[in-house]
């Protein structure tokens, strides 16, 4: 088998740029997409709120601390899921080779491509310009021959770039690299290594795979790999859905009776994203975060799928019975799911089921 080609495209500060692109009054203006509230996190941030540190993942509070001015945007994950399925459109014009990782980045396998294009970077820099264009949105790409390198190489010149790590030039690019580069060296596996003398990619190529392996175990291996550019994934195309899913954090812990508001907002949106699906789900998912942070699940497949937003309400609703718990025991977090599902011609009516 000749090199693969494998391109990484990752749209940039893409839940903020669709809010952005959709409001005229938010352009250049530092944007967070969260709900406010003490319990929140920051879901994306544009590049003029990175700017005064603000990152996904962050709480809100803090990211509020950061930036007084950012402008608070709630988070409308229809919307960008919408969008991501036309992102999605333009990959297949190229390849049905295309693992999405999330809704705004995916691995393509262009070793060979539909379009008849000759190289793997005129398929990338082809993609982000009909991003661009038809979207009016950014994306990074970057070109390699593994997804390791390709996931490496799309970040190196973000917002708006595209990098290239051609096969004899992955040496050069690796070796000044910090260890903390690479995929699963977290701050733990980074102090470990830090001790043995081994601050960037190219001093972890001097080590042996068995000293890697007596250190670090299985993982030693992969770092082994990791070091030499290997990666032999492939880019698994995309799997049917599985589950969809809405939770959110209660502003204050709640009892489970008081719950029903939320659980019945969350039902209707859920509604709504699984009118997008083709496919028909069988269970629905009732799940909960105790003050404690213990999560559960209950579930309960009816004879037929739910045929309207009330009856999937009620089934979420019911299967608060189904708890179990101290009636004083609070909340944090609720959250309402399908699963299980099928192709529409494969669904027939079954007994009910509590799981």
């Amino acid at each position: 088998m000749g090199i693969r080609k494998v391109v990484h495209v990752d749209m940039d500060a893409f839940y903020a740029s669709v809010e952005q692109r959709d409001d005229p009054g938010l352009r250049r203006k530092p944007v967070i997409v969260a709900w406010k509230g003490k319990r929140s996190v920051v879901c994306a941030a544009s590049y003029e709120a990175r700017a005064f540190g603000v990152r996904s993942a962050m709480p809100a509070m803090q990211a509020e601390r950061l930036c007084p001015a950012a402008i608070f945007v709630a988070p409308d994950f229809m919307r960008y899921r919408a969008v991501s399925k036309s992102v999605r459109e333009i990959f297949k014009r190229h390849t049905d080779l295309i693992e999405p990782l999330s809704l705004d980045e995916a691995y393509l396998d262009v070793t060979e491509n539909k379009t008849g294009l000759p190289t793997a970077t005129l398929v990338a820099r082809t993609i982000r310009e009909q991003i661009r264009q038809e979207l009016n949105l950014t994306a990074s790409a970057g070109v390699a021959p593994n997804k390791f390198l390709a996931k490496l190489a799309s970040d190196w010149r973000k917002p708006n770039g595209l990098f290239v790590i051609r096969p004899e030039k992955a040496d050069a690019f690796l070796f000044p690299l910090p260890v903390g580069r690479l995929p699963g060296v977290g701050k733990v596996t980074e102090e470990k290594l830090g001790k043995l003398g081994i601050k960037t990619v190219g001093q972890l190529r001097r080590l042996e795979l068995a000293g890697l392996e007596h250190e670090f175990g299985r993982y030693g291996r992969r770092l082994y790999e990791l070091a030499r550019g290997i990666d032999d994934n492939p880019v698994v195309p995309d799997r049917p859905t599985k589950s969809i899913s809405v939770e959110d954090t209660f502003p204050e812990d709640v009892l489970l009776e008081e719950a029903e508001p939320m659980i019945r907002r969350l039902a209707e949106k859920l509604w709504s994203a699984w009118r997008r699906e083709s496919r028909i789900p069988r269970t629905v998912v009732l799940k909960l975060k105790t003050k404690e942070f213990k999560i559960m699940t209950r579930s309960y497949t009816p004879g037929n799928p739910p045929s309207s937003c009330e009856e999937l309400t009620d089934i979420a609703l019911k299967l608060r019975e189904k708890v179990g718990l101290d009636p004083q025991q609070r909340y944090r977090l609720v959250g309402v799911g399908l699963s299980n599902f099928r192709e529409a011609h494969q669904t027939e009516s079954q007994p009910a089921l509590f799981e």
